[in-house]
């Protein structure tokens, strides 16, 4: 009470939400503004929280029989040009590399010229492009289904408005990719795994949610139906 107390007479009677919530973040040293705008620093206190929360979440995870794996941060663009749909709500967030080297050039570090990528790469926004098409390497049959594969990544979406933890241009997640023999199966799969989440969200965050389908017009890009736990 008297930490809660202390925060409230730092911010006034008449905060807003951002003064009360940078001061909590604040106060409990889980993070920092970093020199690079719109990403924070992660401190020790917050990044343990983070630890908890990926090891516990980690269990339930392979509990549902999907496996970890690990995939490259860039990505080519033209595997983003082939899912131009799925890619439409990202396109403005996109963060682009061009070159692969600097050259002083008078006096100041710049890309060199000589050193433009063929392709440019895309700072993973999400994984989906890279892991179709690894799945398409590695599905050969039916006998292979369900491939469920889960990834602990770090992902950059360039944010014009950030606030800590909520939302940032690069932020750490998890993301679980599956393909099923049909429909009837990937959807079982989908509300398990949306189970797991709000299960998760009540009982470890102690966070009450609303488990349930997203209207049309909130659908994540590309998709045929989006499900998701809101608080």
């Amino acid at each position: 009470m008297q930490r809660a107390l202390s925060v409230s007479r730092m911010t006034g009677n008449k905060s807003t939400f951002p003064d009360w919530y940078q001061a909590i973040v604040r106060e409990a040293d889980m993070a920092e503004v970093s020199p690079v705008r719109g990403s924070m620093i992660i401190k020790p206190w917050g990044y343990g929280v983070w630890e908890r929360i990926q090891q516990t979440m980690d269990r339930r995870i392979k509990e549902m029989g999907v496996d970890n794996a690990y995939f490259p941060l860039f990505i080519p663009l033209s595997f983003f040009a082939k899912e131009a749909e799925h890619v439409e709500g990202f396109a403005k967030e996109m963060a682009v590399v061009t070159h692969h080297r600097l050259k002083n050039i008078d006096g100041k570090l710049q890309p060199d010229p000589d050193a433009k990528l063929e392709e440019p790469l895309i700072v993973r926004p999400t994984s989906e492009t890279i892991i179709g098409d690894a799945f398409s390497r590695w599905i050969k049959s039916y006998r292979d289904l369900p491939m469920k594969i889960n990834q602990w990544a770090n992902v950059v979406r360039w944010e014009m408005r950030t606030r800590l933890f909520l939302r940032t241009s690069e932020f750490l997640w998890q993301e679980g990719h599956t393909a099923h023999v049909s429909r009837e199966d990937a959807l079982a799969s989908t509300l398990q795994a949306l189970e797991m989440y709000r299960e998760f969200s009540e009982t470890v965050l102690a966070m009450p949610v609303i488990a349930g389908e997203k209207p049309e017009n909130e659908r994540f890009p590309g998709a045929e139906a989006t499900y998701s736990i809101e608080a």
